[in-house]
């Protein structure tokens, strides 16, 4: 640019010799503008290089972001699969969850409906055995306990004291008791004897144990003499730790020298029972 306006003074040196004073002038002014627009074109040409370069440097900046937008695109495509799977799996298990509750519940119902059953037997036998018996005696209960059908007889109404043989009078007792029985061929009978805590030793009884358990026996032997299934009786003795009453005075211990007829349905018929309602059930299921 420098040489240029060099060039352009030396010429117009030159052409001063050669030209008038009126056309030098003309020739500076031109000069000048020439000058003026070679100036403003620079300036120009400075500010298009710097917008140019600001520009290049937004693009590379927007590829920048474009790039993180991709990736971040990208990401939530992938976590919406993962989402998509995982609630197909939960709502998979959660069906599930409802199948295992309703075969839960069906199982409860139906296990209710046996027990309800069972409770429904239990009352009828209660009523039955208040009839049949039909003594209207303090010494003999017949009641309900924890879902057991139970008779309990007084000691004195079946034994002489210190003996484990049955008196004339209480088979009589039992003649009814026998006639319950053999009523209900799906139960069970348990003679149960209790005695009160004063020590017994006699013969071949060493202690109440033996004295408990000998009663036991006596009464199932005359309950098989009276025609019961001896596959439905059951032999047991609790001595005197299963008391009504303290044994403090003669009536408690009275009261805690007794036996118990226990009516109950036959475990394992019961529990067929409950295999039979899980057999419909899974039938049901499936």
């Amino acid at each position: 640019m420098k040489k240029v306006l060099i060039l352009s003074i030396s010429a117009m040196v030159l052409l001063s010799s050669c030209v008038s004073k009126k056309q030098f002038t003309d020739l500076q002014v031109k000069q000048k503008e020439t000058q003026d627009l070679l100036n403003s074109a620079t300036v120009k040409l400075n500010a298009c290089l710097s917008d140019a370069a600001a520009a290049n440097a937004r693009v590379e900046s927007m590829k920048d972001q474009l790039n993180d937008l991709r990736n971040s695109n990208n990401a939530l495509i992938k976590n919406s699969e993962n989402l998509t799977e995982l609630t197909n799996k939960g709502a998979t298990n959660l069906e599930k969850s409802l199948e295992s509750l309703k075969e839960r519940d069906l199982r409860i119902t139906r296990l209710q409906d046996a027990l309800t059953r069972k409770d429904s037997v239990t009352l009828a036998l209660v009523t039955s055995l208040k009839r049949e018996v039909g003594i209207n005696d303090p010494d003999i209960e017949v009641n309900v306990e924890k879902g057991v059908v139970f008779i309990s007889i007084a000691d004195k109404l079946l034994f002489k004291s210190g003996s484990y043989n049955v008196t004339s009078k209480a088979k009589d007792v039992l003649a009814k008791v026998a006639k319950v029985i053999n009523s209900k061929p799906d139960f069970e009978a348990m003679i149960e004897g209790h005695t009160d805590s004063v020590s017994y030793k006699k013969g071949v009884l060493i202690d109440n144990w033996d004295l408990s358990v000998k009663r036991s026996t006596s009464i199932i032997r005359v309950l098989q003499e009276l025609d019961v299934n001896p596959g439905q009786l059951i032999a047991a003795g609790r001595s005197s730790y299963v008391p009504l009453a303290d044994n403090d005075t003669a009536e408690n211990r009275a009261k805690n020298r007794r036996t118990r007829v226990v009516v109950l349905p036959k475990i394992d018929q019961f529990y067929d029972m409950i295999e039979k309602e899980m057999k419909n059930l899974e039938k049901g299921g499936n």
